[in-house]
């Protein structure tokens, strides 16, 4: 059974910084992209980040380019989100999400995992 474990949100003020990761197990996970998604209210989920299998090749939405840092561990299975100087705008529900191939937007991705509440107060 696949499963995907993201932890590290909060609430926090803008300005601050937050790593959020997340845990896959379950599968083989250095043969999967691993994307990053983010939900706020009453909005559409939205692709954030991805990153390659081996994390050579990252991509970011616009709107969090120079602010978000997507990277991997391979040997713990995990994937990591830096957030830097917060707005808040960046409150939502992020989420993470692996599948075969690259991890970019407007693709099916292979398996979700539960989301972690991020709250950026003024």
């Amino acid at each position: 059974q696949v499963q995907l474990v993201a932890s590290g949100g909060g609430l926090v003020q803008a300005g601050d910084s937050l790593r959020l990761s997340c845990v896959a197990s379950g599968l083989s996970f250095y043969n999967y992209g691993l994307g990053w998604f983010r939900q706020a209210p009453g909005k559409e989920r939205e692709f954030v980040s991805g990153i390659s299998w081996s994390g050579g090749m990252k991509s970011y939405a616009d709107s969090v380019k120079g602010r978000f840092t997507i990277s991997r561990d391979n040997a713990k299975n995990t994937v990591y989100l830096q957030i830097d100087s917060l707005k808040v705008e960046d409150t939502a529900v992020y989420s993470c999400a692996a599948r075969i191939g690259m991890a970019i937007k407007a693709v099916p991705y292979d398996y979700w995992g539960q989301g972690t509440q991020v709250t950026v107060s003024s």
